[in-house]
């Protein structure tokens, strides 16, 4: 595995260029070459102190989950010096998703995660399976479409997040693990350890409660809410034979079950009713949790017992489990990930966003520090562009979950329609153009009595 090369400490007088890394390790360039910094044993002491905690780098992303680790990886392998921090000395399970469409999975092995890896971590769900409160049902699955399989995945978090960042050390990143970003201004960014990271460009990818987008002053309430989320995994009992995921919606809130590699089955819950956010208040997330899994029905294919599962980790949770930013890049900083903005977890879609902000940036940083200073400005309106029709299936999608008589009407319509519900099936999973959504012909589809 290649060893990422750790730069040179460089002095703030030091101008430092767009060049790209060379291939020797352990050497820092400006465009007029390698700097050495020498101590003068004269100077004053504090002063020292201050100039070596100062670190030149072209770029640093905070956060190491998907969206970093692949920001990560296009730049590396652009030969970009690249330094990425994440505040976890180890992986941990954090609220996040593991439902995902076959699109995703073509955009993970666009970044080398392949074979027997994707086998390890990408468990196939032949559909997900919508059920209301008042019993309807309906199968989403997604079409093929040349190199996309038909299946949905689960994925193991706990293997995927560390296998990108192995490709993107691989590929010549510096990873900090155990450091955390406790403040950004301008270009440089303090981390818990007391050290200072100077850089070009300074990517946020630490999710929905991102320091970089708070310091940038960007943050804004999401359009939802304040909708809390809980999530955990709980075992399944055996045979491990292909099963669909399911999204029950409740009074009140809905709850995700997507199996995953391992044996076990992923519980994302999220309480969208006043009363259920009262209620996880004055009783707990624990307590919380086991009411709405009384609510999940039992299905023929679904052995896992619903009114006393087995836990396999302990409860996390997310509030809001949403983000929105009034813009995604400034002069020197830019947004990828849930820190970019995310809507709501229905559509399961959050991790192939990541992966597409990922790329953006990518693109947008490597021309920024090759002189685009339009670049940056550039991934903000390409970005808003790929996910402003998606945004808006996801508030349509959200309008009807919030009226349960709209809800129970579209569903029983997708239940015995299936063009309509195909189509549906790849909106939701990236598959489609969201405009399809509101292609005046589908709404009549979908609605008409």
């Amino acid at each position: 595995m290649h060893e990422a090369r750790r730069p040179a400490v460089r002095t703030a007088g030091v101008h430092r260029g767009g060049a790209r890394r060379s291939a020797a390790p352990g050497r820092a360039h400006t465009d007029g070459g390698p700097v050495r910094v020498r101590p003068s044993p004269g100077r004053d002491r504090l002063r020292d102190h201050d100039v070596r905690a100062v670190e030149d780098r072209q770029v640093l992303i905070v956060g190491g989950g998907p969206a970093g680790a692949a920001t990560a990886i296009r730049l590396a392998r652009r030969g970009r010096d690249v330094l990425l921090v994440e505040r976890a000395a180890s992986w941990q399970w954090r609220a996040c998703g593991v439902f995902t469409s076959p699109a995703t999975v073509v955009e993970l092995q666009r970044l080398g995660v392949g074979g027997p890896d994707l086998d390890r971590i990408a468990r196939r769900l032949p559909a997900m399976r919508v059920e209301t409160p008042r019993g309807t049902r309906f199968r989403l699955t997604y079409g093929a479409d040349g190199s996309l399989a038909a299946a949905s995945v689960g994925l193991d978090r706990s293997a995927l997040d560390p296998h990108l960042l192995d490709l993107a050390r691989s590929a010549g990143t510096e990873i900090r693990t155990g450091v955390a970003v406790r403040s950004v201004h301008g270009e440089r960014a303090t981390l818990s350890d007391g050290r200072a990271i100077r850089a070009r460009v300074i990517v946020g990818a630490d999710g929905l409660r991102s320091t970089v987008a708070r310091d940038a002053g960007v943050v804004r309430r999401p359009p939802l809410g304040d909708r809390p989320a809980l999530t955990f995994h709980v075992a399944e009992p055996p045979p491990l034979a292909p099963r669909d995921a399911r999204m029950v919606v409740f009074d009140g809130g809905y709850v995700g079950l997507a199996p995953v590699p391992g044996g076990r089955v992923n519980v994302g819950i999220v309480l969208a009713d006043a009363a259920w956010r009262e209620r996880l208040r004055s009783d707990g997330a624990a307590a919380t949790a086991a009411a709405v899994m009384r609510r999940i029905p039992m299905a023929g294919d679904d052995p896992v017992p619903w009114t006393a599962p087995e836990p396999c980790d302990a409860i996390e949770g997310a509030s809001p489990v949403a983000a929105r930013v009034a813009a995604r890049s400034g002069r020197d900083w830019l947004l990828v990930g849930d820190a970019a903005g995310f809507l709501d977890p229905f559509t399961g879609e959050g991790l192939h966003r990541a992966l597409r902000s990922a790329e953006l940036a990518a693109i947008a940083i490597d021309r920024h520090l090759d002189g685009d200073v339009a670049a940056l400005a550039a991934y903000d309106r390409a970005l808003t562009r790929r996910t402003r029709a998606k945004d808006a299936v996801s508030l349509l999608v959200q309008a009807f979950l919030g009226s349960p008589p709209a809800f129970e009407y579209a569903a029983r319509r997708l239940a015995s329609r299936s063009e309509v519900r195909e189509t549906m099936g790849r909106v939701i999973g990236d598959l489609a153009p969201a405009s399809t959504a509101f292609d005046p012909r589908f709404l009549v589809a979908l609605l008409r009595p």
